[in-house]
């Protein structure tokens, strides 16, 4: 059920993840945005995937779109109307001006895109199986591999009320690592802006052994941090709980723990808030994740409490499961408002259709 509660105490007598014991109700009362623009920073590659219930062995053809997890939140910022940029890096070929093309229709500001003349956009295939879907890559000397902190001196940089990063990009390359690190190497009370992570683990794109620690030291850097329960289970250990996580990743001021389709838990210096997944057909995972780091952004730029931050990064993913691509057509606004006005147990029984 929603809800929120005071974190448990820690020996020291202080709440887990917190800064000191406090009646404050997390829900009502969560550390505030900036007012300002997004950032997203990182690689999107043009993306091939077979129609619904067929696979790469046995499609007949295959519908080419667009993928980044970077570029997923900044798409649907703006569908929510947050203004966003995108800064990241393409080939000079078909496949580049088609992902810049269709991120800037979304309505997210490409200007900062660079095109770089001797690398290619990265592709990806998607093969959808009974058992999930698996994602093939094919971004070895990307353009976006290239990319490195000096990215970071780009002018809306110094404009941006918020940072997102995720846990992709360091795995791509030294530089890109060296990117992140730059990001999140002053300390949060030092910033001119906030920085978002999503945690994002790629297995595919670590040597193996290397991605626990380093996603570890990043993600607590961050001031706005996302990671999904299973996947910190897979880096950090299988029974971890959710409050075992925020034990782990104390620093940053909201910490959000996806636990798939059952729901998200918010932790801040306050408590924790915990809201339910909305039931709704799944016809492709893939970008879920995405969509609900960015509805949740949204609610935080807009002001809002967590609960309906954390209930509006629930609609959002539950857009972006219902197509096949990573981006997915929102709910109209008055339809969005209504689902965030629910009472606690009209949106414990709502279905997404």
């Amino acid at each position: 059920m929603t809800g929120t509660r005071p974190l448990p105490e820690r020996d020291d007598g202080t709440a887990a993840g917190g800064r000191g014991k406090t009646a404050a109700d997390p829900a009502t009362s969560p550390w505030r945005l900036p007012r300002g623009p997004v950032v997203c920073l990182g690689e999107t590659m043009a993306a091939m995937a077979p129609a619904p219930s067929h696979s790469l062995e046995d499609a007949e053809s295959l519908c080419l779109s667009v993928a980044g997890a970077e570029s997923n939140v900044a798409m649907y910022l703006a569908d929510l109307g947050v203004p966003v940029s995108w800064l990241s890096a393409v080939g000079d070929d078909a496949l580049g001006r088609r992902v810049r093309s269709a991120v800037a229709r979304a309505g997210v500001d490409v200007s900062g895109v660079r095109t770089d003349p001797a690398r290619p956009t990265g592709l990806l295939l998607k093969d959808p199986g009974a058992t999930g879907t698996r994602v093939h890559y094919f971004r070895g000397g990307s353009a976006a591999s290239a990319l490195g902190p000096g990215l970071l001196d780009d002018p809306r940089i110094g404009g941006a009320a918020l940072v997102h990063l995720t846990g992709v990009t360091p795995a791509l390359s030294p530089t890109c690592r060296a990117l992140v690190e730059r990001a999140l190497h002053t300390p949060p009370e030092r910033r001119t802006h906030a920085v978002s992570f999503d945690v994002n683990h790629r297995p595919a794109l670590w040597p193996p052994g290397t991605a626990a620690p380093v996603l570890r030291e990043l993600a607590d850097r961050a001031d706005i941090v996302f990671v999904g329960l299973d996947e910190a289970q897979g880096l950090w250990g299988a029974d971890l709980r959710a409050t075992d996580v925020r034990r782990m990743l104390s620093r940053p001021r909201v910490l959000v723990v996806k636990d798939g389709g059952r729901g998200a838990t918010a932790f801040t210096e306050h408590g924790e808030c915990t809201v339910p997944a909305l039931a709704t057909e799944v016809v492709e995972p893939v970008g879920a994740g995405d969509a609900f780091a960015a509805g949740f952004l949204a609610g935080l730029c807009g002001g809002t409490d967590l609960t309906r931050a954390l209930r509006l990064g629930h609609l959002t993913a539950a857009s972006a499961l219902k197509v096949v691509g990573d981006h997915g057509p929102l709910p109209d606004e008055d339809t969005i408002e209504a689902m965030l006005a629910l009472a606690e147990q009209d949106w414990c029984q709502a279905l997404m259709s």
